[in-house]
C-alpha cells in the first residue's frame, strides 16, 4: 500500500523528467496529478505525442484512485527536446534514460553543468550503480537512484540508494519528495546491482525458466504457481513476513525450528538454466499462449485495471 499522501511543500515546484518512454511519461503523470509543472526532455521525433498520449491514459485511473489534486491539470506538462533549455528553473530532475552506464555518465556529467547544486537528480536506473554514474560530476552529493516498478503512476515501490558522494541530506530531501507523491519509498543501505526488487525478481525468473527447461510444467502453468498462489500473498505481505505467518502462534522462528530443513533442501537443488537460443524460443512460445492472442496493448489494459482494483482495495 502506498504512504499517505499529503500536499507538497513549497521547495518543489517544476519538476523535469529527462528520457520519455513509459517510465517517463509515467513519472510525469504521476508529478502532474500531484500538482507539479513537469518539463519533459526527449531527443526522439514522437516523444511529445507520445508521453501526452500517456498521460491522458494514466489521468482516469490516477483520478479513480484519489491521486489527482483539486488544482492540478495535464496542461501544466511542457515539452522540451533541448536538455540546457529544459532544466533551467527546476527543483528536481527525474532522469529515465537508456540503461548504459556509459550513456548515463556522461548525461549526469551534462546536467551537472546545467543545474544549481541544490537541485536534486535521481535517476530511475534499474540496476545500475551510482558511484560510478555520478563520478565526473562537480556536485556528485546531489544525484541519488530512485528506482521505480513500471508504472510508476501505479506501483508505489520506490528504491533510494545514494552512490558512495551522494549526502545523506539528499537521501532523505529524495525519500520525504516521493513520499509526498504518495510513492512508498525504501531506503537502501548500500549499493548492490539490480537494487533489491529486480534481484528478487530476477532469482524467481531464474527459478521459473529452470522449471520450464526441466519440463516440470508449462510456462502458463508455472506463471499461474505465482500468479495463483504466492503472488496473492506477496501483493499484502513481503517473504519474511508470510513466513512469518507460515509459522503459526510460534511466527517466524517456529517456522525455521520446523521447515528450514525442508527449504534449505529446495535451495540445494534450485537451478542455473543456460538460457539458450532454443530455450529463449520455448519461454517466447510459451507466453504466447498463455496470452491467448491477446496483444501486449491488451495485457497492460487489463494488468493496470487489476492493479487499480488492488489499490483501492488495498486503501480500504
Amino acid at each position: 500500500m502506498s504512504s499517505p499522501a499529503t500536499p507538497l511543500p513549497p521547495a518543489i515546484r517544476r519538476v523535469a523528467i529527462v528520457g520519455a518512454g513509459t517510465i517517463g511519461a509515467s513519472w510525469a503523470a504521476l508529478f502532474l496529478a500531484r500538482g507539479l509543472e513537469v518539463v519533459v526532455s526527449d531527443p526522439a521525433a514522437d516523444a511529445e505525442s507520445q508521453t501526452r498520449a500517456r498521460v491522458q491514459a494514466a489521468w482516469p485511473v490516477l483520478t479513480e484512485l484519489g491521486r489527482v489534486l483539486p488544482d492540478a491539470s495535464p496542461s501544466a506538462l511542457t515539452f522540451e527536446p533541448d536538455l540546457e533549455t529544459a532544466l533551467a528553473g527546476v527543483d528536481f530532475v527525474q532522469e529515465n534514460g537508456p540503461e548504459r552506464e556509459d550513456f548515463k555518465t556522461e548525461l549526469f556529467a551534462r546536467m551537472d553543468a546545467a543545474l544549481p547544486p541544490h537541485v536534486i537528480v535521481a535517476s530511475s536506473s534499474s540496476g545500475l550503480i551510482m558511484s560510478r554514474l555520478q563520478s565526473r560530476c562537480r556536485h556528485p552529493s546531489r544525484f541519488v537512484i530512485g528506482h521505480p516498478f513500471n508504472p510508476p503512476h501505479l506501483i508505489p515501490l520506490v528504491e533510494v540508494v545514494g552512490g558512495e558522494q551522494t549526502s545523506a541530506d539528499t537521501i532523505d530531501r529524495c525519500i520525504a519528495f516521493y513520499r509526498n507523491m504518495g510513492k512508498y519509498p525504501i531506503r537502501l543501505n548500500k549499493e548492490v546491482p539490480g537494487h533489491i526488487a529486480n534481484r528478487l525478481q530476477a532469482a524467481l525468473w531464474r527459478e521459473a525458466i529452470h522449471l520450464a527447461a526441466e519440463n516440470v510444467a508449462s510456462v502458463a502453468d508455472i506463471d499461474a504457481a505465482v500468479s495463483q498462489g504466492p503472488g496473492l500473498r506477496w501483493a499484502l505481505f513481503g517473504p519474511h513476513m508470510t513466513f512469518n505467518l507460515g509459522g503459526g502462534e510460534g511466527g517466524l522462528a517456529n517456522f525455521m525450528n520446523h521447515l528450514l530443513g525442508p527449504v534449505q533442501t529446495w535451495w540445494d537443488d534450485l537451478g542455473a538454466p543456460d538460457v539458450s537460443p532454443e530455450l529463449q524460443q520455448r519461454l517466447i512460445e510459451g507466453v504466447k499462449a498463455e496470452a491467448e492472442n491477446r496483444s501486449i496493448a491488451d495485457l497492460v489494459v487489463a494488468r493496470d485495471a487489476q492493479l487499480t482494483a488492488l489499490l483501492k482495495t488495498l486503501q480500504r
